[in-house]
């Protein structure tokens, strides 16, 4: 789904913190959007969690940096880190290039995978709508 110039793929659920999920086999695949990437700028630096460090949904766990910002990366799901992308750490700007590919920052093995996953939030109308709030407080300064 394209949305006002930012790309959400479907078969992706997405956190109003603006990170994204995906199965893969047993673990949560977990990244920041195009939305982080186009709103932060390059990306220059990013601070990983260690493999096996406990996340917890909704909670900050590392940071993305740019030139012009410093944000926090929000766990989409609550359990333990099972794989780092290690390319990020010289190659920070995978995230910009590649949001919903190279750019992935981590997995995760869930802890409580059902109601995690039905907190996020699909590409649809509602989605749309919540995008379209954040673009407005971005405009107006409120952000």
């Amino acid at each position: 789904m394209e949305f006002e110039g930012y790309v959400f793929p479907e078969g992706l659920k997405y956190e109003k913190n603006h990170f994204w999920a995906k199965m893969d086999g047993d673990l949560v695949v977990t990244g920041a959007t195009e939305f982080i990437s186009k709103q932060a700028g390059e990306i220059t630096f990013v601070d990983l969690p260690e493999e096996g460090d406990e996340v917890t949904v909704n909670k900050p766990y590392g940071s993305i940096e740019s030139g012009k910002w410093v944000g926090r990366i929000y766990a989409v799901v609550s359990g333990e880190v099972a794989e780092i992308n290690e390319d990020l750490e010289d190659e920070p700007e995978k995230i910009n290039e590649a949001p919903y590919g190279a750019g992935w920052i981590c997995k995760i093995r869930p802890s409580n995978l059902g109601a995690d996953m039905a907190a996020l939030m699909d590409p649809d109308d509602s989605f749309t709508k919540f995008i379209g709030e954040e673009i407005e407080k971005i405009a107006s300064g409120t952000k």
